[in-house]
């Protein structure tokens, strides 16, 4: 029987299907059912945990007067997301299509000047750059129509992961101090993730970079600084430039004719060997010319069972999941990147 996830829409139109970095909207939710005096206390707790946070008053007061009530939107969507579940092959059909790697391959053309020196500056491939801005934002054509402060502050309120939510509202704060974008263009998913990589505010005071020289980190509406700054996560990730995330693969049969089990069904405990021992095992590239990476070690996947297509995985395709952590996501990303820039 196939292996199936369980995955919500979440943000950017739910491009990746598998929410984002911090998949924290989808703990459980709470029923809240507050007066206008209590979201007021609210907002005044908040502006003094911002002060004490170092963040001007000036940014403090411009930031809340985007919150001054709950966004009903943002509490609709997060309480009440469509969930699906998908075998792999499902949802490697939702999210690449031929149509979003034509359009793939077309941005990086347009952008290849640009892009190739700072996955050099920052230790990334460009393959890995254009699968993930292509499943979180579709090439940046979809960042989210949410100002993120509101977003955050709805849900800090909220009570379903208060405390997590409230962190990130102080430090999308804080980068509205650092001026690289206006409160109120700061736009982004309901749950807050930013710009065209749909960086949480944690993850870009981590890691967003500038890419153009401007001296700010405008993953918003600079490509250059939304280059850099996916490059950026990666690299200090671990990432390993020239090397391959991963490879298609044939499983042997048993001797009953029927596929084998010798791979897991997911990465996160599967057993990591030599190329040359699954090779041993019977396992093959689908590729006339060979493995990849024959000297690697990797971890032997089939998201959807015996049957299902394999792949052989190795340290790239982890350091993906950094990224966000989901088989299904790390995948896809290789896959339509391989498809534009390798």
């Amino acid at each position: 029987m196939m292996k199936r996830r369980n995955f919500l829409v979440a943000a950017a139109g739910g491009l990746a299907m598998t929410g984002l970095p911090n998949p924290a909207w989808a703990a459980s939710r709470a029923v809240v059912g507050r007066s206008s005096a209590s979201y007021t206390a609210f907002l005044s707790g908040l502006r003094q945990q911002a002060l004490a946070a170092g963040v001007p008053s000036s940014i403090v007061e411009q930031s809340l007067a985007l919150a001054q009530a709950p966004n009903q939107d943002v509490l609709r969507l997060d309480r009440h997301q469509p969930e699906f579940t998908l075998t792999w092959a499902q949802y490697r059909t939702r999210v690449i299509s031929s149509a979003r790697e034509s359009k793939g391959q077309q941005a990086y053309q347009r952008v290849r000047g640009t892009l190739s020196p700072l996955g050099v500056r920052f230790g990334c491939d460009d393959n890995a750059i254009m699968g993930i801005w292509g499943l979180e934002s579709g090439f940046g054509e979809h960042q989210g129509r949410f100002n993120v402060i509101e977003a955050l502050a709805t849900l800090a309120f909220d009570g379903r992961r208060a405390a997590f939510f409230r962190s990130e509202l102080i430090k999308a704060m804080q980068i509205l101090a650092q001026g690289a974008i206006s409160p109120a263009n700061m736009l982004g998913s309901y749950a807050g993730a930013m710009g065209q990589p749909q960086f949480m505010p944690s993850a870009y005071l981590r890691f967003a970079a500038d890419g153009d020289g401007d001296g700010k980190c405008n993953i918003w509406s600079s490509e250059a600084d939304v280059f850099a700054s996916i490059a950026n996560y990666l690299g200090r990730s671990g990432w390993q430039r020239g090397e391959p995330w991963g490879e298609e693969v044939a499983v042997p049969l048993g001797n009953n004719g029927k596929f084998t089990s010798i791979a897991a069904t997911s990465s996160k405990h599967a057993p990591v060997h030599p190329v040359s021992t699954w090779q041993a095992l019977g396992v093959r590239p689908i590729q006339s010319s060979g493995f990849q990476a024959p000297q690697a070690s990797g971890s032997l996947i089939q998201p959807d069972g015996p049957g299902g297509q394999a792949f052989l995985v190795y340290h790239n395709f982890r350091v993906i999941r950094a990224y966000n952590p989901s088989d299904y996501y790390a995948l896809a990303v290789g896959i339509l990147g391989d498809r534009i820039a390798r």
